[in-house]
């Protein structure tokens, strides 16, 4: 029987062929936390009496959600990461360095691996052909301990995009539109394998954000082959000799296969509540904004950074509009500076945040007042998601943001 891309992976770490269904033990590569989660893990690990970690050097602790802290209560939390960190060696990102799954595909993560974070957007480094996946608190102080995890191998969903993108379409409106056509909870617990030339042509940037956004429809991993771009992403990053490919079998076993035309995407966005509530751009034209936001782990590179730039060099964001801007970790600040993208920004009236969730988890920067709405490029608009039941948040690609926060209705134009 041919093996998907998740069943290859897997069965390498559990050590034995796996399909489908099974229940398996394997072997971590990767284990992480964020400061919402890790303080539990901490005190879990504790609880098993283990003396050390299985692999401190693969054991990384993250604070991004309150960075920096916003009260006391949270500061205490980023003390005992830092303090754990020190007695059992495993790496600290502290304040500043960036979001966790940024950093992960920056620094950590290579091609058919096994990550397990306990956030469920760790499937963002699916698009580096690892089998990466959020779990609990408690399974990640045990993945640390035993350099172990047990999960059920999903069955997976083809995602076959084929075609050429029209002008100003981002890889965010083709997730946007996939959660939409299947609904949040249409592929959960699954593997979405995405491939097609068009997926072939992206650039690595645009796979990271639909890896992310995979979990958005209830997948448990976002795949994709690693090839020649991958490569060229870990050999900017000094990881070439990580670089290697496994290629699902011509006779994989899906579940289901979806496939999708490119030139049919346009401009979309999900409506508040829920991901999937989604509707074209052009239909919410009489939408008014006051916050638009530009960030997160899902558009918060470079490449992104870079869209909002070049609609908005020599303009100025509407008076009526808040623009924050928060680079997704400290090396896409260094280059946006370099490349005087935040001198734009700031040109514009827009406000730069520290690298970090910002206003994404709604802890602190940029939550919104009673009736107040917001266009993000972050991943969720759950309610409540920014610091405010009575918010309203939209989602949508950086190319939307920007022509958003100009004209101060959701716009593509």
């Amino acid at each position: 029987m041919g093996m998907t891309l998740a069943e290859k992976i897997i069965s390498e770490h559990a050590g034995k062929e796996v399909h489908a269904g099974e229940l398996v033990i394997a072997n971590v590569d990767v284990a992480a936390v964020q400061d919402g989660t890790g303080p539990l893990t901490v005190q879990e690990f504790k609880k098993l009496g283990i003396p050390k970690l299985k692999n401190p050097e693969r054991s990384i602790l993250f604070i991004d959600h309150a960075s920096p802290s916003p009260r006391k209560e949270l500061s205490n939390t980023h003390t005992v990461l830092r303090e754990f960190s020190k007695e059992y060696g495993a790496i600290l990102s502290d304040v500043g360095a960036g979001v966790c799954h940024q950093r992960l595909i920056e620094t950590f993560v290579n091609p058919c691996e096994i990550l397990v974070g306990a956030d469920s957007h760790t499937c963002t480094s699916g698009a580096l052909s690892a089998f990466a996946t959020g779990m609990g608190s408690t399974d990640i102080a045990v993945a640390m301990a035993l350099g172990k995890t047990w999960l059920k191998v999903p069955a997976t969903f083809k995602v076959e995009v084929t075609g050429k993108f029209k002008k100003g379409i981002c890889s965010k409106d083709l997730m946007l539109h996939l959660i939409g056509m299947i609904g949040a909870d249409g592929a959960t617990y699954k593997a979405l394998e995405f491939c097609g030339d068009t997926i072939e042509n992206m650039s690595m940037s645009e796979r990271f954000t639909l890896a992310n956004m995979a979990v958005e429809a209830g997948a448990k991993a976002g795949l994709f082959v690693a090839d020649e771009k991958t490569k060229e992403f870990l050999k900017s990053r000094g990881r070439e000799d990580k670089f290697r490919s496994l290629k699902p079998d011509s006779d994989a076993v899906y579940e289901r296969i979806i496939k999708i035309n490119a030139e049919d995407i346009d401009h979309t966005v999900s409506c508040p509540h829920t991901v999937d509530n989604t509707k074209l751009a052009s239909e919410l034209k009489d939408v008014k904004v006051n916050q638009v936001f530009v960030g997160t782990c899902t558009n918060g590179r470079i490449e992104d950074l870079r869209i909002v730039a070049d609609i908005l060099k020599g303009k100025t964001v509407n008076p009526d509009v808040r623009m924050l801007i928060c680079p997704a970790s400290k090396d896409v600040y260094i280059q946006a500076l370099e490349e005087g993208l935040i001198k734009t920004f700031v040109e514009a009236n827009a406000t730069i945040l520290p690298p970090g969730c910002g206003p994404c988890v709604g802890v602190h920067a940029g939550t919104l007042a009673d009736g107040e709405v917001c266009l993000a490029t972050q991943n969720r608009n759950f309610q409540g998601r920014m610091g405010n039941v009575n918010g309203f948040i939209y989602l949508a690609s950086p190319y939307v943001a920007a022509h958003t926060a100009l004209r101060g209705y959701i716009s593509a134009e």
